[in-house]
């Protein structure tokens, strides 16, 4: 267990499992930093991969591409929850894009100051400018935008460290019963949903309880 998660134990944090393909992550990725502060909540940052998980499910690839009426429904709706989060949106004409090296970039510095301002730059570049995010060349920019080592950071998100660890963390997401993204943990509670952020945040908080609620009682 590494730090971030004994940390978890002490502290009223929120686990953040996003995948910067996923477009419901992209509304989460985008407000969390802001919102978790308003509430005092320290973010773990956990990125995974949802293909995977996908795949273990029976599924070739997102149910938003597999379920045509769902895919419909979905591109609408993030019309909506963009405009209400006042997020720019365009509709991916790739979906979902790989997003590999990034989430790689991501879990290397997920622990950094920098990790916010980076997944959200990612995610601007996916669903605000229809981009490709996985080209080393266009990472490369972003890190240098936000002023880092863009050559050392590429060089540590290749090693094969990090793609295990990637890979192992996407495990750990798949064994705690993860199917989607985003999806937060706040100790062994689990919110599914962007639309759960705030309720995971609220419990964080400790302005909710769940004590003296009964599973499977009216």
């Amino acid at each position: 267990m590494n730090d971030r998660r004994k940390m978890s134990r002490h502290l009223p944090a929120i686990e953040f499992w996003f995948e910067l393909g996923s477009n419901y992550s992209y509304l989460s990725v985008m407000r969390i930093e802001e919102e978790a502060r308003r509430h005092g909540v320290p973010v773990i940052w956990n990125p995974f991969l949802l293909g995977p998980i996908f795949k273990a499910l029976g599924m070739e690839t997102s149910p938003f591409v597999l379920q045509k009426d769902k895919g419909a429904y979905v591109w609408q709706d993030m019309v909506r929850q963009c405009r209400k989060y006042g997020l720019r949106w365009v509709q991916p004409t790739t979906f979902p894009r790989v997003g590999v090296l990034p989430a790689r970039v991501a879990l290397f510095g997920a622990e950094q100051t920098w990790i916010g301002p980076f997944c959200r730059k990612v995610m601007e570049r996916n669903f605000a400018l229809n981009l490709d995010i996985n080209e080393p060349a266009h990472v490369a920019s972003i890190l240098t935008e936000l002023s880092l080592p863009a050559v050392d950071i590429l060089h540590q998100a290749k090693t094969e460290r990090v793609k295990t660890r990637l890979r192992e963390q996407t495990e750990e997401a798949r064994g705690r019963g993860i199917f989607g993204a985003p999806t937060f943990f706040v100790g062994n509670e689990m919110f599914w949903g962007n639309d759960r952020l705030d309720d995971a945040l609220q419990l964080a908080a400790g302005k909710t309880s769940l004590v003296g609620i009964r599973i499977g009682e009216p």
